[in-house]
């Protein structure tokens, strides 16, 4: 936090602003999307339907959103945050207002899949934290990301048990619309990040301020050219591994603790405090991805995490043993966002972060809907999650195993003549 007090007191005002916009965007869009394992039962018991369909519809978001998410880090590069926010939280509300109303499993998936994976796509990471990169100073950057991915997490302290409560005093729907509410709340603040980006631009040229940037290819030579980039590759492929292990923890944790026989909402209060400490998490990874390579900051926390899944499952499960596993995930839940896009400018340049960090997100989502739809899978086909909780474990090492080699350095204009000729 330190290191933003050096910026000049018009560039102060302009990254706290920003950071302040982004992490209310980010405080909605995952605060709400960490509920959805709390309705899982609910609409099991209630409404009759299949466990496995659940888990589909929240697993088909995760999807939707990983191949919706280049595009709108695209549109985002192009047009600004302020168009595409507004439009992402309206199609969020619209998905869950559905899905409150949802009477069959088609209107399940188009609401809770289909719908929240387009707007989640739009008020995350891929648009926020993008333009939050591209404000803030190479020295700055990964601080205020994850200042931004700090602040968001109040989202998910705070959203799981507003949920629970509305839900369990008012019942499903009426908790979805609430939900609903709070990203329509939301929808104006992506004017804010395009003021904060317009205000950085100009005191930047007011001051003949340059900001080294590794690559200024155009849009497409720059994706061949990172597809190329063995770090780049690596990276993707990793990032699976932090999908796979989150939405299966989110969606099916309330679950498997009932099944453990654990006191009733002590899976509300798990998911709680995985944002509680996502909050010290984020800003803790930010940190040290200011100070030490990024993507050896990545590997040691794919190894922490899949070590505490191993010893979570293997070890008896108590109300303590819940406590301290939700704890050590949240410390490392999503720090793998501000690092994953820190990586990226820095040896790809900024001005396609938005692109480059959805294809490398499309990867995430795709172990997101792996993780949340093998898991009610799993269940259903063996009435047990031990096979899902071990993958989980052992993908932490291969995502460490995958990040170590990374080559971080920026890329130069000698490698980009080297990759046109």
């Amino acid at each position: 936090m330190s290191s933003l007090s050096t910026t000049t007191s018009t560039n102060r005002a302009t990254t706290w602003a920003l950071i302040g916009a982004a992490a209310l965007i980010l405080s909605a869009a995952m605060g709400v999307r960490q509920t959805f394992g709390l309705f899982i039962g609910p609409f099991s018991f209630d409404r009759g339907m299949p466990v496995t369909l659940i888990a589909f519809a929240i697993a088909l978001h995760n999807l939707v959103w990983g191949f919706a998410q280049p595009f709108a880090g695209a549109a985002a590069d192009r047009y600004g945050a302020a168009p595409i926010v507004a439009t992402g939280a309206a199609t969020f509300a619209a998905g869950l207002a559905l899905a409150a109303a949802a009477t069959s499993g088609w209107m399940l998936v188009l609401g809770l899949g289909v719908l929240v994976g387009i707007g989640i796509s739009c008020t995350s990471f891929g648009v926020v934290l993008a333009t939050v990169g591209r404000v803030a100073s190479p020295q700055t950057r990964s601080v205020a990301m994850g200042l931004a991915s700090a602040g968001g997490s109040l989202g998910q302290v705070l959203m799981v048990p507003f949920a629970q409560e509305v839900r369990v005093h008012a019942g499903v729907a009426a908790s979805l619309y609430a939900l609903a509410f709070v990203l329509l709340l939301a929808a104006p603040l992506g004017i804010v990040l395009d003021r904060a980006s317009r205000a950085r631009k100009t005191a930047a040229s007011a001051s003949h301020e340059q900001h080294a940037q590794p690559a200024t290819m155009p849009l497409r030579e720059t994706l061949a050219y990172a597809s190329r980039h063995r770090g780049y590759r690596l990276l993707t492929l990793g990032f699976f591994t932090c999908g796979f292990q989150l939405a299966f923890i989110a969606t099916h944790l309330p679950g498997y603790l009932m099944l453990c026989h654990m006191p009733v909402g002590l899976g509300a209060t798990a998911l709680a405090l995985i944002g509680l400490f996502n909050m010290i998490g984020s800003w803790g990874c930010g940190w040290l991805g200011g100070r030490w390579r990024q993507h050896h900051v990545l590997a040691w926390l794919y190894l922490i995490r899949g070590g505490t899944i191993a010893l979570f499952v293997l070890l008896p499960t108590t109300s303590v043993s819940v406590v301290v596993f939700a704890a050590v995930m949240g410390l490392t839940w999503l720090g793998t966002v501000p690092l994953t896009n820190g990586l990226i400018a820095k040896v790809f340049g900024t001005r396609h972060l938005g692109t480059l960090f959805g294809v490398v997100f499309l990867s995430h989502q795709l172990g997101s809907f792996l993780g949340a739809w093998l898991g009610g899978y799993v269940f259903d086909t063996t009435g047990s999650y031990s096979l899902i909780w071990g993958a989980t474990a052992v993908a932490g090492l291969v995502a460490a195993l995958l990040h170590f080699p990374i080559d971080d350095r920026p890329v130069a204009d000698a490698s980009i003549a080297g990759a046109r000729a």
